[in-house]
């Protein structure tokens, strides 16, 4: 069987995530637990067969990247595919702020309509798009062996919903922490859902996107 193994991994912690506060497409860094985070998933996947890593270009997820990378020597590069949601004028708002600046634009954020975008952002029909679009392009060059995407929250969230078949509206009910371990089965078919939210190697439960 043509099959690739993908193991899925959300940035580590950043001040942003904390304060719930959109980030999209700024570029922030790990914060302090990010950076052990890091390198607990880094540890937890120290005697995995890895073929390659890849890694949205954003700091928080190459940061998260390179920690891996170090441990398990091997070749690690960015894609701009695997970048978190664009959110537009959203981003470096709070989910408080959000509301309360654009009370219509956050009813129709959080109805999760698949052809809405912010202002200057990405629908989640694009990002769907973008993100299968990677996948695929880069599942199909590691045939036979075990590749790493490190990348965010919304991110996850669609690969998720790809494995499961899960619609862009469904609400969600699965977990999307800091640098949770999650595994995927890839074939030119589609993405089989093999494990999700590991944090067994984190000593306390990482902070869950609520709003990908």
């Amino acid at each position: 069987m043509q099959a690739t193994r993908i193991i899925a991994i959300r940035h580590g912690e950043t001040a942003w995530n904390v304060d719930t506060r959109l980030q999209g497409h700024l570029d922030i860094d790990l914060n302090d637990a990010g950076r052990w985070q890091a390198a607990r998933v880094a540890q937890a996947l120290a005697d995995e067969p890895i073929d390659a890593i890849y890694a949205s270009d954003l700091l928080r997820a190459w940061q998260t990247a390179q920690a891996i990378a170090n441990v398990a020597n091997c070749p690690l590069a960015p894609h701009t595919g695997l970048r978190e949601r664009g959110f537009g004028a959203f981003e470096g708002k709070t989910y408080a702020e959000i509301e309360t600046t654009w009370p219509e634009m956050s009813q129709e954020w959080r109805k999760r309509d698949p052809d809405w975008a912010p202002p200057g952002g990405e629908s989640l029909t694009a990002l769907r798009q973008r993100v299968l679009t990677t996948v695929n392009t880069l599942a199909a060059q590691h045939i036979g062996a075990q590749m790493v995407l490190v990348a965010h929250g919304g991110v996850m969230d669609i690969l998720y919903r790809l494995a499961t078949g899960q619609g862009l509206q469904a609400p969600r009910a699965w977990q999307l922490g800091n640098a949770a371990i999650n595994r995927l089965l890839w074939t030119p078919e589609g993405l089989t859902l093999v494990g999700w939210a590991d944090t067994s190697h984190l000593e306390s439960d990482s902070l869950d996107e609520t709003s990908a």
